[in-house]
């Protein structure tokens, strides 16, 4: 974690609450009974093997998809489609090398949500855009084409994308994917400096745990049809996994605290 960058006192409110809450498609259930609750300025990991429903949670908070069952509410309320409280890093972007859209301009789009090149920029959602870019240590790309980038660049930029709208919520669906090592710790540094500095509440979909360890306040893990949701030292043990998926499963630690998860199909940790 940042030492540098103080921790925003979490509020006694909760952001996020969910009670006995079930989600699936076309009848069949995916996963249920799951209740958890997150406040203000808290760092989540959400983890768990491919299809577990870990992007179906995401939709459920982005009001895209309703619960079979229970209940969820976003700052007290019922999701909404569209809401800018919430900012959202979507798992893929259509994004090329002939792609010419500016950085710029694709940040001010998560202000606006305007179609491309049919609106100019007002002086204030230029300062936004530019401030949303600062944010991230990328405002020498605002006049760059999003073609020529790297992906540990477009990563930035898909952030300040996700925080220009100023969101109390951050949703982020596997930005570490493919990125290199260097490129991870980066922008993991860099998300838990907005949680921190900002009082932002983030949540990540990850399917390697080791690098989120130092800036996690909560884990949850998605497996088997069901949610366990707790501080990484309360999640990631072999008795709490176990419990998850119903076989034995064992969690080894090395020196450094990384973890490796033995016994199911997927590991998520690989004690790097």
């Amino acid at each position: 974690m940042n030492a540098a960058v103080p921790k925003f006192p979490v509020s006694q409110s909760n952001l996020i609450m969910a009670e006995g809450l079930a989600a699936g498609y076309r009848g069949k259930t995916v996963w249920r009974d799951a209740s958890f609750a997150f406040g203000r300025g808290e760092f989540v990991a959400v983890i768990g093997p491919n299809g577990a429903g870990k992007t179906t949670l995401f939709r459920m908070l982005l009001g895209l998809q309703r619960p079979m069952g229970g209940s969820i509410k976003i700052f007290g309320d019922q999701p909404k489609r569209g809401n800018p409280k919430i900012g959202y890093v979507p798992q893929r972007h259509i994004i090329d090398s002939e792609t010419n859209i500016e950085c710029l301009e694709l940040v001010r789009l998560g202000l606006s949500g305007m179609q491309l090149g049919f609106n100019p920029f007002s002086h204030w959602e230029r300062d936004a855009a530019l401030a949303a870019l600062e944010a991230v240590g990328a405002v020498e790309l605002a006049h760059r084409a999003l073609g020529v980038l790297s992906g540990g660049e477009l990563q930035r930029i898909f952030l300040a994308e996700a925080l220009v709208s100023n969101p109390d919520i951050l949703l982020l669906d596997e930005p570490l994917s493919n990125l290199d090592l260097r490129r991870e710790t980066e922008l993991l540094h860099l998300v838990d400096q907005v949680v921190r500095s900002r009082g932002v509440t983030a949540m990540l979909i990850a399917h390697n745990i080791n690098p989120l360890l130092p800036h996690l306040d909560e884990v949850m893990y998605i497996a088997n049809g069901k949610i366990a949701t707790g501080k990484s030292s309360e999640v990631l043990t072999s008795e709490s996994l176990t419990a998850l998926y119903g076989v034995q499963v064992e969690v080894l630690r090395d020196p450094h605290g990384n973890v490796a998860i033995i016994g199911v199909e997927e590991h998520h940790g690989d004690m790097r």
